[in-house]
């Protein structure tokens, strides 16, 4: 009989826990990046591994923020300048890449065998943790670009943390798929 019993407690917790998890409000969160000075809100369940700058092999005629491939964990993967990409700042040379860079793996899900140079982590954010900005303000920010210009689909919100920080949101799932992304050849 205890066996029984027992199994039945277990089954009201799973069902109780389960309702629970139905119920509750999920609570996003990021990995914090910086890009040229800019801060980035990467969605951790589109990012993958993180690993620390190693040389790159690269390609001949693509694009200037394709540095090149690396081996990631046995696996090939294009590397982008993720700053040059978005416009930051010119790509930089292989020689070039600051101490402290890392190279961050889309997460397999995605289905791109893709990595982006960021100059720095900053930690890991919760939606707890930032104020959302409304669009006429991150439209004007100074670190959102000219004021009018279209944001490309991979662009999420814009967030404020408490010392007062800008924070983009980039969707790397979206950034995956987008055109300009994709077509690496020069």
């Amino acid at each position: 009989m205890s066996n029984r019993e027992a199994l039945r407690e277990l089954q009201g917790r799973l069902a109780r826990r389960l309702q629970q998890a139905r119920t509750e409000t999920r609570v996003q969160s990021w990995l914090a990046v910086e890009c040229a000075g800019l801060g980035l809100l990467l969605p951790l369940p589109s990012a993958g591994e993180i690993f620390p700058y190693s040389p790159l092999l690269p390609v001949p005629h693509t694009r200037a923020w394709f540095l090149g491939v690396a081996n990631l964990r046995g696996g090939l993967h294009g590397v982008v300048d993720l700053a040059a990409f978005l416009g930051l700042r010119a790509p930089l040379a292989a020689d070039a890449v600051r101490e402290g860079a890392q190279l961050l793996a889309f997460n397999p899900a995605q289905g791109a065998h893709c990595a982006v140079l960021v100059d720095r982590l900053a930690g890991l954010r919760s939606q707890g943790q930032l104020a959302a900005l409304p669009d006429t303000e991150a439209d004007t920010d100074a670190a959102a670009g000219p004021a009018g210009a279209m944001r490309p689909a991979f662009a999420g919100a814009r967030w404020r943390d408490e010392s007062g920080r800008a924070w983009q949101e980039i969707d790397l799932a979206a950034l995956a798929r987008n055109e300009h992304f994709l077509a690496i050849a020069a």
